[in-house]
């Protein structure tokens, strides 16, 4: 008995006990720029209730969508600056800030989001301190593989040349520019309006977003080729985080892991994914698939995007083979590397 009495205070003295009821209270705020319906909110607010549970209910949460708080593009900001006690980033919004991260974005490169989001999570992990400084990241994680959605067939690279492209990121926006097409600078949810007014006349997308965010209603043509993906990344506010109690960070700990991370992605991919058979379904829409040779075309065109991003990354201060390795070892382990 005297052992375990011991223990008990060992494990208080190291921060390591459950919070308790006299912990300081914590409203956190959940900032997420999709709508309501989209299948990310309620697994971030089941993730939220988790942590509630586990503190005793010190640590509670709101969630914010449909950028309640303020525009997709600015959400690593608005955590920075504590607008947002937690909040739903996406790197790619931003060309240039964040190079590490981007390497995933890289075309034919992540095969699936389950085990890719384990993947790039294990992998961003050694990067992220000096990446994102400004943020506690929490975990990272990526979309289900997408592709072109547009008003007019696209085939072939050269077919982008002289088009009006949303890009999903600046990974794809760089992949655009690089094809000879211009790129329509659109967060996910303004992203309908563009393609409506016919300021943009394709967008690279993944699949069920395209009926969520009413896509399916000014695009016909969808090419079946999964060969981009996107990053992202769930953050916390630094002095939020500082002002816990050792036991409370030590849930939100808890709480930030690779598994977290696949486990929050995974409802989410299946959504994606069955957008595909949802479209294919769907009267006046067109899933069509490309020939072994029109799909090496666009792995050719797409090969200079790796040594731009080696560029900036290097020039960022880091080393980009090593990183681009150990990426490649992380989605073989998991299970997630595009064949």
């Amino acid at each position: 008995m005297r052992f375990l009495f011991a223990a008990a205070a060992l494990l208080v003295t190291l921060g390591l006990a459950p919070a308790q009821a006299q912990d300081k209270t914590f409203d956190l705020k959940f900032s997420s720029w999709v709508p309501p319906a989209h299948p990310l909110n309620p697994s971030l607010i089941a993730w939220g209730k988790d942590i509630e549970k586990e503190t005793n209910g010190t640590v509670k949460s709101t969630m914010f969508p449909s950028e309640q708080l303020g525009k997709a593009f600015d959400h690593y900001d608005m955590v920075r600056d504590g607008i947002a006690d937690f909040g739903y980033i996406n790197p790619g919004y931003q060309p240039g800030r964040f190079p590490v991260i981007a390497g995933a974005e890289l075309p034919f490169l992540v095969g699936n989001a389950k085990g890719g989001s384990a993947a790039v999570d294990a992998w961003y992990r050694k990067y992220w301190d000096k990446e994102m400084k400004d943020v506690h990241v929490c975990f990272a994680f990526v979309l289900d593989p997408g592709t072109f959605h547009s008003r007019i067939k696209i085939l072939v690279p050269a077919d982008i040349n002289g088009m009006k492209v949303r890009p999903a990121n600046a990974t794809m926006g760089a992949f655009v520019s690089l094809l000879g097409g211009t790129n329509v600078q659109a967060s996910a949810p303004e992203a309908r309006e563009m393609l409506e007014r016919g300021v943009a006349n394709a967008i690279t997308f993944p699949w069920g977003s395209i009926m969520l965010f009413g896509i399916d209603k000014v695009v016909k043509f969808h090419m079946d080729m999964p060969f981009w993906t996107g990053t992202f990344v769930w953050a916390m506010n630094k002095a939020k985080y500082d002002a816990m109690s050792p036991a409370q960070r030590t849930v939100i700990d808890n709480h930030c892991t690779t598994e977290w991370a696949e486990k929050i992605a995974s409802p989410w991919a299946d959504f994606e994914h069955a957008g595909h058979a949802k479209l294919e379904a769907m009267a006046g829409h067109e899933v069509y698939k490309i020939t072994p040779e029109q799909t090496a075309l666009w792995r050719k065109a797409a090969e200079p995007l790796k040594a731009k991003w080696a560029g900036q990354v290097k020039a960022a201060g880091y080393d980009p083979d090593a990183i681009y390795a150990d990426l490649i070892a992380e989605l073989k382990k998991h299970d997630a590397l595009a064949e």
